[in-house]
């Protein structure tokens, strides 16, 4: 009988035993080799890259960096109908009581067309006459430069759907169309989506989608013809995704508001940190100022701004109401609002249409304190971008107080403050000009820049929601593994 483990036997059998060993180091090292290599982006060229493939146009987009681990973001490839074409149909988008052609607001970047002339600022040429409807083509632009961008969405951290659903809508949007022709576009997006493999990971809790209109627009509960708006927040798989919207359904868990466009886009922290110099000395001759027009009293958002317009009305020697209803008072015209503003100390901000108004965002621009009467109209909408100690930078008239403290409640109030709180509440407004503008795409960083702007917020906003979900889900997979 052998004797398998004679001496002479032993180093045949160590040599094998080495091999086994090896082959798994192998192995991992190959794999390790290849996760750099995903990770190490190629830098591509402009010249020979079609439009559908946009996010592969851009130099500094992919171009490796230690700095992008954690914050890889993957670009859906959409079929064009769901964005481009849409803004190459732009007449489509522009309705019968627009005053001008959508057109124009699509130009740069969906900043709309430069204003320099008659601003008087360094930074003349880093302001637009942006549309407040833009955000999804800003948002979209600027992501397509966004300097962590990858092509191995198994290592991106958020994958990012360039889908305009509100322009889509506003297309769309008109008395004569039925539910279903306005719901189409959105259920063939998701028809798409879930085709492709990066859905299948998480069924989509790691995808987000940005909309330049608010929430209530996309809630539509009822297939009568008659109703406002779609539904595309409602489908089932709207309920994974996380959706960045200029205002937020207070009942929603997975949208976060994000600031509505602002005039300034500009293109260094150095003209921002000028700005903010130049409205520092602003000389403010009006205590406090409303620019907008009536609502109808028929509801609680029509009732506070009829109290708000009456009180300034009322308060006619420290309160300028500029009626937008009157064609002459030129509400349209940037300029004009941005010197109406910078000449307040506050800025009231009653609702209008819906809770948000892009004047509290013109208003921070301008160093000019919001003056709030929801809390629904800032405090729980942005929590991303404002900070919660809401009363060093605003005041807050509850409405039950407007309704009942006199017909000058505001004056009083607003008189009321003492003026040193006054000019630390100014700073801390003018604090917050960096995190409410939308830079140009192409912005200049400076080397150890860590000035960020909304986009860049909204962006580590998302990362890191989708992050923590990812957990929970990691979570609970090694609970049921034990069970």
């Amino acid at each position: 009988m052998d004797n398998n483990n004679s001496i002479e036997d032993q180093p045949a059998r160590t040599k094998e035993l080495t091999t086994l060993l090896l082959i798994p180091c192998l192995l991992l090292t190959t794999s390790m080799l290849l996760l750099y290599l995903s990770q190490n982006k190629i830098t591509t060229t402009t010249t020979t890259i079609s439009d559908s493939d946009h996010y592969h146009r851009h130099k500094s987009s992919f171009v490796h960096d230690n700095s992008c681990l954690g914050r890889y973001i993957y670009i859906h490839n959409l079929p064009s109908r769901f964005n481009i074409d849409i803004l190459q149909d732009c007449e489509s988008i522009s309705r019968p009581k627009d005053k001008t052609s959508m057109c124009k607001y699509i130009e740069n970047s969906g900043f709309g067309p430069q204003i320099g002339n008659g601003v008087s600022t360094d930074s003349k040429y880093s302001w637009y006459e942006t549309n407040q409807f833009m955000l999804e083509v800003i948002f979209h632009e600027k992501m397509k430069r966004y300097k962590c961008l990858t092509r191995n969405s198994l290592l991106a951290s958020a994958i990012y759907v360039p889908y305009y659903a509100g322009l889509d809508l506003r297309r769309n949007m008109q008395w004569s169309y039925n539910v279903s022709e306005r719901d189409a576009a959105g259920k063939e997006m998701f028809e798409w989506l879930k085709k492709q493999p990066q859905w299948k990971g998480m069924s989509g809790k790691d995808h987000f989608l940005v909309t330049g209109r608010i929430s209530r627009d996309f809630r539509r509960n009822s297939d009568n013809n008659s109703r406002w708006g779609t539904d595309l927040m409602l489908l089932p798989e709207s309920q994974n995704l996380t959706f960045l919207t200029i205002e937020r359904s207070p009942t929603s868990h997975n949208e976060f508001a994000i600031p509505y466009p602002t005039y300034f886009h500009p293109t260094s922290a150095l003209e921002i940190r000028t700005w903010q110099d130049k409205i520092k000395l602003t000389n403010r001759t009006v205590l406090f100022s409303f620019i907008g027009s009536e609502r109808p009293s028929i509801n609680h958002k029509g009732l506070v701004r009829t109290q708000v317009i009456q009180q300034c009305k009322n308060s006619s020697k420290t309160c300028r109401f500029l009626d937008c209803n009157v064609k002459a008072n030129n509400c349209d015209d940037p300029i004009s609002l941005m010197k109406h503003l910078e000449s307040s100390v506050f800025c009231l901000q009653p609702p209008g249409d819906s809770l948000t108004r892009r004047s509290v965002f013109d208003s921070i621009l301008a160093g000019c304190i919001p003056v709030f009467f929801n809390q629904g109209s800032a405090y729980k909408q942005y929590i991303w971008h404002i900070p919660n100690n809401s009363s060093e930078y605003s005041v807050y008239i509850p409405f039950k107080e407007l309704r009942n403290g006199g017909r000058n409640k505001i004056e009083e109030i607003l008189r009321g403050i003492p003026n040193e709180k006054v000019v630390s509440m100014r700073e801390n407004v003018i604090r917050l000009v960096p995190k409410i503008v939308y830079t140009k795409p192409n912005r200049r960083k400076q080397d150890g820049e860590t000035l960020e702007d909304a986009f860049d917020i909204a962006v580590k906003g998302v990362v890191k929601r989708i992050e923590e979900t990812r957990r929970e889900i990691q979570d609970l997979r090694n609970i049921h593994l034990y069970i």
